[in-house]
């Protein structure tokens, strides 16, 4: 993903937002300022893009549909395997309403460059880039 260019703005905010976020920064070991802009940034989003909410995961914060351990990108990496058609998506997450899956293509809109980096990087994962990152899974490396 591109560098985003930033601005430099004051701004007030409750005493308990701060401490709020000087907490979450003193857990994660991250500044004040990023926290607070990763937090900024998600809350646009999530009301951009209703039914969406950010999660901790392996790799970072991941936009998810509401409800579900479902990522955005893999519901949209699905409905691109597809053809964009919904009728087959609804048929592929028939346990998930039309709302939360018109709240994935809706986030994919909004923010398409996010949704198609995650889903290439998942799709460059093969074997050996599998025992490349994690040795300790090579049969040939590891002998009893």
């Amino acid at each position: 993903m591109s560098r985003v260019q930033t601005v430099q703005k004051s701004l007030r905010i409750p005493r308990e937002t701060f401490d709020d976020i000087e907490k979450i920064a003193g857990e994660t070991g991250r500044e004040f300022s990023a926290i607070a802009k990763d937090l900024l940034a998600e809350a646009v989003k999530m009301r951009r893009c209703p039914g969406i909410v950010f999660v901790d995961g392996v790799r970072g914060r991941k936009a998810k549909i509401a409800g579900t351990g479902l990522d955005v990108w893999e519901i949209i990496a699905t409905y691109k395997s597809i053809n964009n058609k919904f009728p087959r998506l609804r048929k592929a997450y028939h346990w998930l309403s039309d709302q939360q899956l018109k709240a994935a293509i809706g986030y994919y809109t909004a923010y398409r460059d996010e949704i198609d980096y995650l889903i290439k990087q998942n799709e460059s994962w093969n074997s050996k880039t599998v025992i490349d990152r994690y040795p300790f899974l090579d049969k040939e490396t590891v002998r009893e």
